[in-house]
Formats: structure tokens, sequence, C-alpha cells
């Protein structure tokens, strides 16, 4: 009987996410590009050279499209003032003043720095669509864009805090 309540427990607890990220698999506004197998980036470097470079996390979210779990990276809750780069290869991508609370437990964004700093390509992997968001500077992967934000775009940009650094404002 408590084996039945531990699951019963853990499917409540599981069930917003669930429907979120399946309600959110919908295409939003944003266009998507094709894919980027064949693309060219300013920068591009062996698998050797991106492990001797990055963590092991931000090697496995940045280059394997890899996600860190809910609520744990360093800028879910981080609210300084500055801007955010790629970790990877330090191009501009977010400020920080659109940066908002979503409580999805990644940080969360509702519109990047620049529209052509970020590219934004379908992702059909774990048997949902979703927009995954790339670094148009070295294609790494960075987070999915849905179309739950706040206004004035309603997108959220949701990012892996690994795959970006913070430089703050002075």
């Amino acid at each position: 009987m408590k084996k039945y309540r531990v699951l019963i427990m853990t499917s409540l607890l599981l069930s917003p996410f669930i429907y979120s990220l399946c309600q959110n698999a919908k295409t939003s506004d944003v266009k998507a590009s094709k894919e980027d197998s064949a693309m060219k980036y300013a920068v591009e470097k062996s698998d050797a050279e991106w492990k001797k470079e990055l963590t092991q996390e931000q090697y496995h979210v940045l280059r394997e499209k890899g996600t860190e779990r809910p609520f744990t990276g360093i800028y879910d809750e981080f609210f300084q003032k500055g801007t955010y780069y790629c970790a990877a290869c330090g191009q501009a991508l977010f400020n920080s003043d659109t940066k908002f609370e979503a409580g999805c437990g990644w940080p969360s964004f509702y519109a990047p720095l620049l529209e052509h700093n970020v590219n934004i390509k379908i992702d059909k992997s774990y048997g949902m669509t979703r927009e995954e968001v790339l670094c148009t500077h070295c294609g790494s992967h960075l987070g999915h864009v849905f179309n739950d934000g706040p206004p004035p775009t309603g997108l959220r940009y949701c990012i892996n805090s690994a795959a970006l650094k913070l430089v703050p404002d002075k």
C-alpha cells in the first residue's frame, strides 16, 4: 500500500510538469530554421577541444544537447543585472532586463539580446516537438523556447544555466 501511495504522489507531483511540456510542445510564433547539421559556425572545434575547455556538465548541455536538472542551475533564481553570454564561445545572448521568474526550474528570458545571435531549430527528441535554441556563433545547444512567456513577446526562452556565463553590469 505504501508503494502505491509513493507512486501516486510522484505522479501527482510530476503531472503539472508533464502537462506543461506537452502543452508547450506546440510550435510557437518563432520561425524555425532548417536542420543545422550543414551549418558552418564562426567557432568550430573538435570534441576533444570542447572537452578541454568546458566542464563535464557544460559539454553535456552545450555539445550533446543535454539538460541540467530543474532548479539546480546557478542562474535559475538569480537576478543580478548584466549580460548573459554563451559559455562555449562568449557570444552575447540575453540581457538581465528580459529575465523573469517562470517557476520552471531554468533561467527564463522573454527575448534574446539580438535576434541573430540565436537560431531556432525544430527538436523532435523524446517523442515531442519543441523549438531548440542554439548559439549562432558556435552552434551550441542552449535550451528551448516556448510560447507561454510574458509580454511583450509572449515567449519563454528556457535556457540551461550551464550554457550561460553572466558578466555583471558595472
